[in-house]
């Protein structure tokens, strides 16, 4: 517990116990106005219960957490509000409290899964892809600090017409080559003839138009898009010369989608396949005929009729009898709950299917899933580059491992402009230089809140000042270069006041708990980046003001040294949260 909770609940003792009053929360912030004190407290929510003015209810509360604590050293009150000075060694005993329970973690004991990234198998990862992955997997190791289990899964999309697009370019235009054969990264390769066929296609359009027939009708009639429809009959049959074809190329697109995920610092615990859980669903339709839930049109389609919670009618069976991708996701979070012990699942999904996951989770709960309220849909916002939105089938997608490698080499430049790094091996610099870049990728998408689309300037990422990546891992190497210029080890130290800059680094320490539980509950990376930001900020200003090598009281030095550690280590956790590396040396 930091010394604010301590402070507050203090405080609700007092109320409770001289006022008796139920349900009166006052707020305590860390004082950063020119009055003398650590913590104000904001007494104006007593006025009206107690009707008293404020600068008199601030002298009774002030007078009783001095006669009913040992927390106070001094108060004073200036327009109702309670400014406190707190005890030196309670900021002592606090610090001491935050380094021996730092690793300590209170299991929850229950369980969260959460899905993210969920590609296609027919083009590589992009831009999209990049700010999912990470707002997943950074959201999955934040319920894990909080104190969950987390299952991390992802569903492949490995079957479709947009499938069968690649596979039949490929058997048109491919001559048998291979990803091996050409040097091409196999998701790369895959997705060349999703391209491929576009053009071709549109080429067939186009000469369809030229005799007379329309647009809409040539977009049906082209020879491309009837043999790539025929191959998903085919598939969806078993066909086993398609399936073989299906196989290897899915096979090239795992093994590109798995490098991507390496460098990208992602991984997953399960992974479903949209193969397998196509089928899934449709049980679910007579299970909700039967409750009444879902009702059945003359042609034989199935509905919801969700109408009267201001959705629309949403269709969950064809006439002919086959699901759409609602009745599949029925089936797969039925399947999930049934496999696994959890009690959340969330899924990690732009925007833009919002309304999808409302309707989702309303059927789950007419069909009468207790789960069903669990659900929970983590929309995030577009993401963009400076030169706007891009285009997969044309194939000029933002891929996402040019722009890994495009970071990659912005901080070879920055570095090098810098001179950061002239005695380092050629091994140190590569490993440097991806540090460095990945760690401005992930925190320059993970600082906005998720909610909010953004707009990813490269170039600006990677700064050595400001709100960026490599300023918090270059704070981070200034560290461990003094921890070990010092020869530190962790001793107590009693008796050694503290000033103003160690408080204050003392309470943006002891926030870190409470901020990963924040970030837990609402689900977003951004308040663990803003807060090691301003850890790091609250840590300059201290390194600025106080010697620490130079220093001759060896208290004071050990002290400093001990502020500096517990700072590294938080540094390091919260980077760790975002999926960042920190380096060493920089």
């Amino acid at each position: 517990m930091n010394i604010k909770n301590i402070i507050e609940e203090k405080l609700h003792e007092i109320i409770l116990n001289v006022y008796q009053l139920k349900g009166i929360a006052l707020e305590v912030q860390e004082n950063k106005t020119e009055f003398e004190g650590d913590f104000t407290i904001v007494t104006f929510p007593l006025v009206k219960q107690l009707k008293k003015n404020p600068e008199a209810i601030g002298v009774e509360l002030g007078q009783a957490l001095t006669e009913q604590t040992d927390l106070l050293e001094s108060f004073n009150v200036v327009k109702g509000f309670l400014n406190i000075k707190v005890k030196n060694q309670l900021f002592i005993d606090n610090f001491s409290s935050l380094n021996e329970k730092f690793e300590t973690i209170e299991k929850k004991n229950a369980t969260v899964m959460v899905e993210y990234s969920s590609p296609n198998t027919n083009k590589p990862l992009h831009l999209g892809h990049i700010r999912n992955n990470l707002l997943g997997f950074s959201v999955s190791q934040i319920l894990e600090e909080a104190g969950y289990d987390v299952i991390k899964t992802q569903i492949i999309n490995d079957r479709g017409i947009h499938i069968c697009k690649s596979m039949l370019a490929w058997e048109k235009f491919g001559n048998g080559e291979t990803p091996d054969s050409t040097g091409i990264k196999g998701d790369k390769f895959v997705g060349n003839y999703y391209v491929k066929f576009d053009q071709e296609y549109k080429l067939q359009i186009a000469e369809l138009m030229a005799q007379g027939i329309s647009e809409d009708q040539a977009k049906k009639d082209a020879p491309l898009m009837k043999e790539a429809q025929k191959m998903l009959v085919d598939w969806e049959n078993g066909d086993e010369q398609v399936r073989n074809l299906w196989n290897e190329m899915n096979s090239w697109v795992y093994k590109g989608f798995a490098e991507t995920y390496k460098r990208l610092g992602v991984d997953f615990d399960q992974v479903q396949y949209e193969s397998n859980t196509y089928i899934l669903g449709k049980d679910l339709i007579q299970e909700g005929l039967d409750k009444g839930v879902l009702y059945q049109k003359e042609d034989g389609s199935v509905w919801c009729d969700l109408t009267d919670e201001g959705l629309d009618q949403k269709l969950l069976l064809r006439s002919d009898g086959t699901s759409v991708y609602m009745t599949q996701d029925l089936g797969t979070a039925v399947q999930r709950f049934k496999q696994n012990d959890i009690q959340k699942l969330i899924y990690t999904v732009g925007n833009e299917q919002d309304y999808h996951f409302q309707v989702l989770f309303k059927i789950l709960g007419k069909l009468g899933y207790s789960w069903a309220d669990q659900l929970y849909h983590l929309s995030y916002g577009m993401v963009e580059l400076p030169n706007g939105k891009m285009k997969s089938r044309e194939g000029t997608v933002v891929d996402a491992d040019d722009l890994m490698q495009e970071m990659y080499n912005i901080a070879k430049a920055a570095a090098e402009e810098l001179g950061k790094l002239e005695n380092f091996t050629a091994e140190e610099k590569a490993a440097n230089y991806e540090n460095v870049g990945m760690g401005a990728l992930k925190y320059f998408m993970l600082k906005v809140d998720p909610k909010k689309k953004m707009l990813f300037n490269p170039e600006e990422s990677i700064d050595f000042n400001g709100n960026t990546g490599p300023f918090i891992q270059y704070t981070f190497a200034r560290i461990q270069s003094l921890l070990a210029k010092a020869n530190f080890e962790f001793k107590e130290v009693e008796n050694v006041q503290l000033n103003e800059f160690e408080k204050a680094l003392v309470m943006q320490l002891a926030n870190y708990k409470a901020i990963v539980q924040k970030a837990a509950e609402v689900l977003s990376p951004a308040l663990i980046a803003n807060y090691v930001y301003d850890l790091v900020k609250t840590y300059n200003s201290f390194y600025q003001s106080n010697p620490i090598m130079n220093q001759e009281d060896e208290k004071v030095k050990q002290v400093r040294l001990n502020l500096s550690d517990l700072t590294a280590k938080t540094i390091k956790k919260s980077l760790n949260l975002l999926g960042i590396e920190t380096v060493n040396r920089m």
